[in-house]
């Protein structure tokens, strides 16, 4: 098993590395993700398939922020697979601030996910209204989005302006077939990246191939 940055493991699983967290809520499980103890450790695999998060750490992720105690605006969290390992990185002395805005599934989070971590606040808001989130206090390290709106460069910049400290990080999933399926992947890419630059430092662009077809992360920083 190897540390990497004491964030997230290596586990040597069925003859592969595999990528894992140390397990916040001991034999629950997300997603029928493997739980695997080592040395009285619960850790579980983190699939790249079902986490764009863990498919940027898998193609060449730099900078890993997330870390013990962080705190984090996440919109888009779905039923939780991502934030949920975000949840074990963070730990009881973290925090993280959950927004999602369809009913269907952010039930489904809140029974699988929510109800068993203490360190995510359910926001059931929609995020393109970010003075509306009253559970927020403080400004957050890193926000994390990933939604699939045409506007959703927008809605990630509004959040940033409101809840991220000055350098902290934006993790953006470009879903380029929500923003316009009549342009390229490429060219959609580059002109959402040109959205942030009069904000933001971008660091990295990742594909995210082959976990997902025809989406990137954008890895930025807000500038001081």
């Amino acid at each position: 098993m190897e540390e990497d940055n004491e964030s997230f493991f290596w586990i040597k699983f069925e003859g592969q590395k595999q990528l894992a967290t140390e397990n916040l809520v001991v034999g629950n499980q997300v997603y029928k993700e493997k739980l695997i103890t080592k040395k009285g450790t619960e850790y579980r695999l983190w699939d790249p398939f079902r986490s764009k998060l863990a498919g940027a750490i898998m193609n060449g992720l730099k900078e890993f922020p997330f870390k013990n105690k962080s705190k984090v605006l996440y919109l888009g969290v779905s039923t939780g697979t991502t934030v949920s390992h975000i949840s074990d990185i963070v730990g009881p002395s973290g925090m993280i601030f959950g927004v999602e805005h369809a009913s269907r599934v952010a039930r489904d989070f809140l029974d699988r996910v929510a109800s068993y971590r203490k360190n995510i606040i359910p926001i059931l808001q929609d995020a393109r209204k970010p003075k509306e989130y009253f559970a927020i206090y403080g400004k957050v390290d890193i926000v994390y989005v990933d939604i699939a709106q045409p506007d959703q460069t927008k809605i990630a910049i509004d959040n940033c302006k409101t809840y991220l400290k000055s350098q902290g990080y934006l993790f953006l999933v470009i879903k380029t077939r929500s923003i316009d399926v009549t342009k390229s992947p490429r060219q959609v890419i580059e002109e959402e990246i040109k959205k942030l630059k009069p904000d933001f430092d971008v660091m990295q662009e990742i594909n995210l191939m082959p976990y997902d077809k025809d989406h990137a992360m954008v890895i930025a920083r807000l500038s001081a």
